[in-house]
Parts: structure tokens; C-alpha cells; sequence
């Protein structure tokens, strides 16, 4: 395993320029960490940071984590495995695994050892005595969370926060609640927080993100929209995936349908409204996951 467990983490900030913008006086930059690595990107590798300094720390040389079989977690943990060099296991939720699928294909390339697990057993994941069986199992592992959210993810996304440009509103799509919890912790209490839920009937999301984060109890510059999620988790519809196809075409802003198209599409519905006061500048975080963009062209979706 290397010692330098780091990436260089200096990405892009693209300008968006459009009339509606122009219309309102509204300012709008994309903090691109799609283009922080060319495979461990976004908010994976942001949770991922600090969890793999845990890891060397407490001296485990393996890390197990869990996810779905598209799961853009998944990938960037098989990813940092082998750019790293440390050992993977991902306990993949479905009984069985296909392995044309491009995200276990790409998992298995980088020497990710997979455990397909039923959906039963997969719901045992958070679960203490289930935990406890897998430590008994991989002694020398480092236990990763789904999604990679944990208290240790949090520092790598306060970091992001601290690194933004100067913005009255920071927005971000929210499948976990990580993410946004490290950007509360991180930006000055005078910036707004928006993030925009990519699961259906996310509102139990509010209480993690206040387990995870003590300023977010205690503050009120922050907020989850519940109503972007497009018929749920991975699912969106024509509207969704005509914009991420302009957004590529006029701003050449790459998309992908289940995070950050959901953001962006938001966002752009929010403008569009009137949400934000003219003089605004707001701050989208592209989170990555365009690897996501295979599975969904192998699955016939796009």
C-alpha cells in the first residue's frame, strides 16, 4: 500500500454562461470534481480520503465495503484498490453477479473480490451483529459504509467546502446525506446549502444529516429539497435526460441522469422560478459518478 494516500484535488470551476442567468444577474459556477481522477472521482473520493487514513491508521491493509451492482461507490473503492494498491471486497446487493455489466466488470479488472448477496441479507449491512460477523471474517479489513458516508467522510467534504469560490448558495445532489453534511461543516454560516434528494420519500435524510453533522442542528443555512427525484433512485424520465444532452451540447458540461443531472435540472427549474435574488452567486457540485453513464447505456435506459 502506498503511504500517500492522495490525489491531486485542484479541479476545475467552470463558468456557466446563458440568458436565463444573464436575465436574473445570477452568477452560476460548477465545482467539477468529476475531473479530480480519472476513475476515483467526485464526492468518492472526497469520503474516500480520510477513510483511507483511518484505515492505515488502525493498520488494516483491506477495505470491505457495500453497494448495488452500478454502484458508483463500488467502482471508486476498486479504483483507489488498485491505485493505491491495497486489497477490496464489495458485498454487492442481488443474488448473483453479471459480469458483462461494466461496473462489476471494471470492479473484478482492479482485483475487487465480490460477495453478491440476497437482498435479504444485503438489508443486515448497518447492523451491528452482521458487522461484528464480517470483522470475524476479514480481520484484517477496514469497514466502509455504503455510499462511503461515515464521520470520516465528512473532513474530506468539509475540505471541498473550504475550497469553493466566494458563493451565497452551495448546491449538491444528496443519495446518502454526506456530502451535504461536510458542506454545512465546512462553508461560513452566511452561505446557503441546497441539496437536491435523488431518492424518493428522502425526508428521514434531514435526521441523518443532523446525526452526521452538529452545525447542522444548530444552523439554519441549509435545506433538502424532497421533490427533484424523478420517480425515485435511478430512475428519471425524457425531460431529465434531453437536458443532460443540452447541458453537454451548449455548456459542455458532461451529465449523467441520477446525481448531478438531477442537480442541475433542479437548479435550473429553481433559476427558472425565480428562487434565488438577482446578485446571486451560486456555486453546483458536479459529484462525479459518470461512470454510471455505461450501466445505464448497458441497460438500454439511454
Amino acid at each position: 500500500m502506498h503511504n500517500l494516500l492522495t490525489i491531486d484535488e485542484n479541479s476545475l470551476v467552470q463558468q456557466i454562461d446563458s440568458l436565463e442567468l444573464k436575465k436574473r444577474n445570477i452568477s452560476l459556477c460548477i465545482k467539477r470534481d468529476d475531473l479530480l481522477h480519472p476513475l476515483i472521482s467526485g464526492n468518492k473520493w472526497r469520503k474516500l480520503k480520510y477513510n483511507l487514513t483511518a484505515m492505515q491508521t488502525q493498520g488494516k491493509t483491506e477495505l470491505l465495503t457495500f453497494g448495488g451492482a452500478f454502484s458508483n461507490h463500488i467502482h471508486a473503492c476498486a479504483a483507489a484498490g488498485k491505485h493505491f494498491n491495497f486489497k477490496t471486497h464489495g458485498i454487492i446487493r442481488g443474488p448473483e453477479l453479471d459480469l458483462n455489466n461494466p461496473t462489476i466488470k471494471f470492479a473484478k479488472q482492479c482485483n475487487m473480490q465480490l460477495y453478491p448477496v440476497t437482498r435479504i441479507e444485503y438489508r443486515h449491512r448497518h447492523e451491528q451483529a452482521y458487522l461484528a460477523q464480517l470483522k470475524q471474517q476479514f480481520p484484517n479489513a477496514y469497514l466502509l459504509p455504503e455510499g462511503g458516508t461515515n464521520l470520516a467522510a465528512l473532513q474530506g467534504c468539509k475540505e471541498l467546502a473550504q475550497s469553493l469560490p466566494e458563493s451565497d448558495y452551495i448546491i449538491c445532489p444528496t443519495g446518502s446525506g454526506g456530502t451535504i453534511a461536510g458542506l454545512i461543516e465546512g462553508v461560513k454560516p452566511s452561505t446557503h446549502v441546497i441539496g437536491i434528494a435523488v431518492l424518493k420519500q428522502a425526508d428521514y435524510l434531514k435526521n441523518e444529516i443532523k446525526a452526521l453533522s452538529s452545525r447542522a442542528n444548530k444552523q439554519t443555512n441549509w435545506q433538502l429539497l424532497c421533490d427533484y427525484h424523478g420517480g425515485g433512485y435511478g430512475k428519471f424520465d425524457a425531460q431529465l435526460w434531453q437536458f443532460c444532452q443540452t447541458m453537454q451540447q451548449q455548456h459542455q458540461l458532461p451529465l449523467e441522469p441520477i446525481y448531478s443531472g438531477k442537480m442541475m435540472f433542479a437548479l435550473w427549474q429553481l433559476i427558472k422560478a425565480d428562487h434565488f435574488p438577482a446578485g446571486s452567486k451560486i456555486t453546483a457540485i458536479h459529484t462525479g459518478g459518470l461512470q454510471g453513464l455505461a450501466g445505464l447505456r448497458y441497460r438500454q435506459l439511454i
